[in-house]
């Protein structure tokens, strides 16, 4: 792991997300927790180590999607927080979505095989726009700002200057868009950056700083322009993905075996941004 600040560490080579340690003088906060069974095991021993056994306070899910919030179960009995939209989608994952979880791994039945015993553990503790945490020396907030989901929350450590941004930025990467809401992401990052964090963690990435959370920005906002322009054109949801989705692949590197799947991952943004600029444009008529 990468210590930040005293006792604020990061581990930026999970799949799915980038977990975060916040160290207090009575135990641990964490930051969304790994996807893959082992590496949650892995992070719980870590922080073990490093803290000589302390307890786990809470876990902090900045949103309700698989690569925040699979690993919960390994670090019981600390109670989940996150945004109660979150709660909403958590508590019905039924044994449909875990099976889906365990059929997205069947090209590595290692991993597969440790989904055996998947638990969905929820939220307890919920909150709807911020929540402050005062504990063990350590002030953290959790605050709200949609976008990436309706759910979408940041962390944020006043004192430290240290800021967890969860799916609200992504660096060198396409973001995930099927479920946002484009302007309200750009209204939340444009708020990340007033906070001017020495460090910010972002979802997806390495560790960066308010100037690398611009080119995303500059995505979502090319991305909104181009749907416009094609929807007055009376271009199609569909129409408008095929057109945009190659002009889009070249803004962020694509290993070449993720890009049938990044180009159905920008599609699928596309026309979630189709949809918002028709109900834009609805309203204005």
């Amino acid at each position: 792991m990468q210590e930040l600040a005293p006792g604020v560490f990061v581990e930026t080579t999970t799949r799915g997300s980038n977990p975060g340690v916040i160290v207090t003088d009575v135990g641990v906060i964490v930051v969304d927790t790994p996807q893959v069974p082992a590496e949650a095991k892995a992070l719980r021993a870590e922080i073990a180590r490093l803290t000589g056994d302390k307890p786990i306070l809470y876990v902090i899910n900045t949103d309700h999607h698989r690569g925040h919030i699979l690993g919960n179960q390994w670090f019981k009995p600390a109670p989940v927080i996150a945004h109660d939209v979150a709660w909403a989608h958590m508590k019905g994952y039924s044994e449909n979505f875990k099976q889906r979880v365990i059929d997205s791994f069947k090209k590595e039945p290692h991993i597969q095989a440790q989904f055996a015993d998947l638990e969905i553990v929820p939220p307890t503790l919920t909150f709807s726009k911020r929540l402050y945490l005062f504990h063990g020396g350590r002030e953290v907030r959790i605050l709200w700002i949609g976008g990436h989901t309706p759910a979408t929350s940041i962390v944020w450590l006043p004192v430290e200057l240290i800021l967890f941004t969860g799916d609200a930025v992504w660096v060198d990467q396409h973001p995930y868009m099927a479920q946002a809401n484009s302007k309200e992401w750009l209204e939340g990052l444009t708020y990340i950056r007033k906070l001017d964090a020495q460090y910010i963690v972002p979802g997806h990435g390495p560790v960066c700083d308010r100037e690398a959370t611009e080119r995303i920005s500059e995505y979502i906002r090319h991305m909104r322009s181009r749907v416009r322009s094609l929807y007055r054109a009376g271009k199609s949801k569909q129409e408008t993905a095929n057109m945009l989705v190659g002009e889009l692949l070249g803004w962020f590197p694509i290993p070449p075996d993720r890009k049938s799947k990044i180009e159905s991952q920008i599609k699928s943004g596309i026309g979630r941004v189709w949809t918002e600029i028709q109900h834009d444009e609805s309203d204005e008529s």
